[in-house]
């Protein structure tokens, strides 16, 4: 079930926020610091995320627990009105749909409020990248450096027209 996210749910997106993080990024960061990221501190900041109004946060929900979550708004970079900001599943969902069928519902909400979308996501990230090219999302050159748990990132930008 694909549903708006509630003040309930923070702490359920902040597991799976964390989960997500610790087995996805294993390559790219040291298993230290994503063994040490705090589901409490990623829940009080989900709380303050669930309380922004121009901020859609959906969740896909299984067996009455968090499986995955999207949030979508408008785009923090000037060349497009609309942005994905984050979608994960916990890792047991990987695969089983719950993401896929998130994600159109993204789409949705985007389509309901801009023209296009874009978002970004780390370059050394094939699975991620794989899923956002299955649903039409294409690159369109931009890139930037950025900088997550101590380490110096590459990411590259999709863009989408809705």
């Amino acid at each position: 079930m694909i549903r708006r996210a509630t003040a309930d749910d923070a702490r359920g997106i902040a597991e799976v926020h964390t989960r997500a993080w610790q087995v996805a990024y294993r390559h790219v960061f040291p298993p230290e610091a994503l063994d040490a990221i705090s589901v409490d501190e990623r829940e009080e900041r989900w709380r303050q995320n669930l309380a922004d109004d121009d901020v859609e946060v959906l969740v896909a929900e299984e067996d009455g627990r968090v499986a995955a979550w999207a949030t979508v708004g408008p785009s923090r970079d000037l060349d497009c009105d609309g942005e994905l900001y984050g979608i994960y599943a916990a890792p047991e969902a990987w695969g089983g749909g719950a993401g896929g069928a998130l994600m159109e519902r993204a789409l949705e909400e985007l389509r309901a409020r801009f023209q296009e979308a874009i978002l970004w996501v780390l370059s050394d990230n094939p699975r991620a990248r794989r899923f956002y090219e299955k649903h039409g999302w294409t690159l369109d050159g931009a890139t930037k450096r950025g900088h997550h748990l101590g380490v110096d990132t590459d990411e590259v930008r999709y863009r989408i027209t809705l």
